[in-house]
């Protein structure tokens, strides 16, 4: 059966108030509307024969019918909108058969808008209201899932022009949740009502509890429990403590659990639960940089590429800073926003605390972030010393994603020393080499810089986490008995269980983390091969546990440190190496144990993206060759690096796909700030083949790289070369070749 070709209509919202019927521009927009309707009206005389395209009796030929009278009904030759009653007819016919036809519920909004404006006659305003309620309720008959008829239906009750029926509103609920029980649409707008009739929270824990007693497998009703109860404990609602609420819901689940392991649904909430149990109520600072009680001398006269070098006297260790600036790192437990002067005072004779700008390291460019970082400008005075004093108080401003405030109070201070000596730009021509054999050295002995580099924060005392302790080794030994050899969700559970015992056993530090980290891989290994779909979340999830493992101490960490001894062009000396190459890793994790580090190998493991890097706000020298990075995409949040000079991401795979699949993943081309326009013009001018790098373009143009390396992948040939050293005046070595 073939169906009449319709061409979409222009919008009903879419009125030519700015063009003028005597102007030669509205006489050919009337010409042009007199032609469209014409052409609609002849469409539907064919309707009416039977000599049409589709069977006259066939519901595709009456929905054509609908549509098309409903466009001729709606607008005329000026394009402007036709609120009459035989307009709005045909758009109530339309959405009764067909629900999903956006521009009929808008236009339905502008008539409604349109006939009340002004009306104060209750009756009318009754009558209009009701008719927009039934209208709904057809529609949902037709499609009880459509986004356009439960939009209309909340849009409808906010207008607030009559009072709400809610014993109609929970009606019209019960009868779509018999009919389906996990319509998410329906559990949507069963908050929405609930929200307005300010319906208890309790009573609303009651009514998911019996959905779940009614189906265990009900997605909808776990998810709203979830909800609910995380705003509840937020404000430590109801009377009960957070260990009472969360050892019902533990005793909630074990039966949906033992009833029918194979149900996802219960699974995906008991990791919900788990996530409660182990997260603070409140965000808190983990991880920040510089140490407290620190002191950063500048040790020698000597620059190298806008770096100075610095003696942290507490532990002999040496950093480079560039550009006369010294950067204060803060890492939270989970993404906050509003990190101001106003939240966070820093106090110093060389600098104001309302001058200071922070900045959330985020690649999604997202005002929210766990790790924000602002830099001081260092003084211009010689010879003297400077006390930095960082201070978050209890604030209100510091808000998590979901919605609690920061409560735990943190201080630390540190001093800065300036040298006397004259400031001299040293040249050195030999370009960087990974080689640890000839100019490294491996670390023999615990690395004073390494944990004595932060001020890890643990604010809960002991007896906190007594409780959270406790049942984490109930549920263990639960799991544990119920463990059998082909249940992917227990094996999933017991190793969640292990390191969430393992991060609350720690006592204020990481020492214990690796009790079960054998055990908790070994499950990861099992569920790769259990489970192949998903290998590519059990990669990730093990690569997270892994680097928790390397990172725990000083003397797991020191075995992947390694000195450099030698100065070279493009790094430094004195320089401790981390060295995280051929572990498989696919992901990194554990940033707030590495904001110290200034020169990182991840060569030849099965990197994706470098998410969470930006946090290493000193990094310097980056490897990140033989690894599976796809694309300038996965790269993004390198750009949030200033430091970053010497980048290695040879022999990936970027170029290597036509379409970018990691773009979805971070940013899109249109989520840049820059002007696509202006970029295309100012690289054709350049004879740059835009369209082929504009990923490049954007990536590199961000960049201050002295060295670059990148052979190996398929974009790279000679244009390519070219336009990196032009889009890096700072280049000096590409591919192991001197450029500059």
């Amino acid at each position: 059966m073939t169906l009449t070709t319709i061409r979409r209509p222009v919008r009903i919202e879419e009125r030519c108030t700015g063009v003028r019927a005597t102007t030669p521009g509205g006489r050919t927009l009337r010409r042009r509307r007199r032609r469209q309707l014409a052409s609609v009206n002849s469409r539907l005389n064919c309707c009416t024969i039977t000599t049409t395209a589709c069977d006259p009796s066939s519901l595709d030929h009456f929905i054509t019918c609908s549509f098309l009278r409903f466009f001729r009904d709606t607008s005329d030759p000026c394009g402007y909108s036709r609120y009459t009653d035989e307009a709005i007819d045909s758009s109530s016919k339309l959405l009764e058969v067909n629900p999903e036809v956006y521009t009929a519920w808008n236009y339905r909004k502008l008539a409604l808008q349109h006939n009340l404006d002004g009306v104060n006659d209750a009756n009318v305003v009754k009558s209009a209201i009701e008719g927009e309620l039934r209208i709904v309720e057809m529609a949902l008959k037709t499609n009880p899932k459509s986004y356009g008829a439960w939009y209309h239906r909340k849009w409808i009750l906010n207008l607030q022009r009559l009072p709400v029926d809610f014993e109609r509103e929970f009606r019209l609920l019960d009868l779509l949740l018999k009919a389906d029980t996990r319509n998410f649409h329906g559990w949507n707008y069963h908050r929405f009502v609930a929200k307005l009739k300010n319906v208890p929270e309790e009573e609303e824990l009651g009514f998911t509890k019996k959905m779940i007693d009614f189906n265990f497998s009900n997605y909808s009703a776990w998810h709203n429990r979830s909800a609910l109860l995380s705003h509840v404990l937020k404000k430590n609602a109801l009377g009960f403590s957070k260990e009472d609420i969360l050892t019902e819901e533990y005793d909630l689940v074990h039966n949906a659990l033992f009833t029918d392991q194979t149900d996802q649904s219960g699974w995906f909430y008991y990791l919900w639960l788990l996530d409660q149990t182990v997260r603070t109520n409140d965000p808190q600072l983990v991880s920040s940089w510089p140490i407290d009680g620190s002191d950063f001398i500048l040790s020698t006269g000597s620059k190298i590429h806008d770096f100075q070098e610095f003696l942290i006297t507490k532990n002999g260790y040496r950093i480079w800073l560039h550009g006369g600036t010294f950067p204060v790192i803060l890492y939270f437990d989970r993404a906050v926003k509003n990190i101001s002067p106003a939240s966070v005072h820093v106090s110093s004779s060389f600098v104001k605390n309302e001058d200071l700008t922070w900045r959330p390291l985020s690649a999604e460019h997202s005002d929210e972030a766990c790790c924000w970082v602002a830099f001081l400008k260092l003084p211009d005075d010689n010879s003297s010393s400077h006390l930095v004093s960082v201070s978050l108080c209890r604030s209100d401003e510091i808000i998590a994603s979901n919605g609690s405030h920061f409560k735990h109070p943190s201080e630390f201070t540190f001093t800065v020393t300036l040298s006397s000596k004259e400031i001299i730009e040293e040249s050195v021509e030999e370009s960087f080499v990974w080689d640890y054999a000839d100019l490294c050295k491996p670390q023999e002995a615990p690395c004073p810089m390494l944990f004595d580099m932060l001020r890890i924060n643990k604010n809960h005392e002991v007896k906190d986490i007594v409780w959270n302790l406790q049942m984490l080794s109930n549920e263990m030994e639960l799991f544990k008995e119920f463990n059998e050899e082909d249940s992917k969700f227990v094996k999933i559970i017991l190793a969640k269980l292990l390191v969430a015992h393992n991060i609350l056993n720690s006592d204020g530090s990481l020492k214990s983390l690796t009790n079960h980290t054998e055990e908790v891989l070994s499950f990861y290994d099992d569920l790769m091969k259990l489970d192949p779909s998903h290998k590519r979340y059990y990669e990730d999830e093990k690569s997270i546990v892994l680097m928790d493992q390397i990172t725990s101490d000083d003397n797991s960490l020191s075995k992947h440190c390694w000195h450099f001894d030698k100065p070279t062009s493009s790094s430094f000396h004195h320089q401790s190496c981390l060295q995280l190459n051929k572990l498989s890793l696919t992901r990194i994790g554990s940033v707030k144990n590495l904001l110290w580090v200034q020169m990182l190998d991840l060569r030849n493991n099965e990197l994706r993206s470098v998410s969470g890097i930006e946090a290493l706000q000193l990094l310097v020298c980056l490897n990140l060759s033989n690894n599976q990075l796809s694309s300038f995409t996965a790269l993004e949040p390198l750009k949030l690096i200033s430091s970053l000079r010497v980048l290695d991401v040879s022999f990936n795979m970027i170029g290597s796909h036509a379409i970018d699949t990691t773009r979805y993943l971070y940013l899109s081309p249109l989520s840049h700030t820059l002007d696509p326009k202006q970029l295309i013009e100012e690289y054709e001018k350049k004879n740059t083949n835009v369209q082929s790098f504009w990923e490049a373009i954007l990536f590199l143009r961000a960049m201050h790289l002295t060295q670059f390396d990148i052979k190996g992948n398929a974009v790279v040939n000679q244009n390519f070369r070219d336009m990196a050293i032009e889009l890096l005046p700072t280049l000096k070595w590409l591919d192991g070749e001197r450029v500059r």
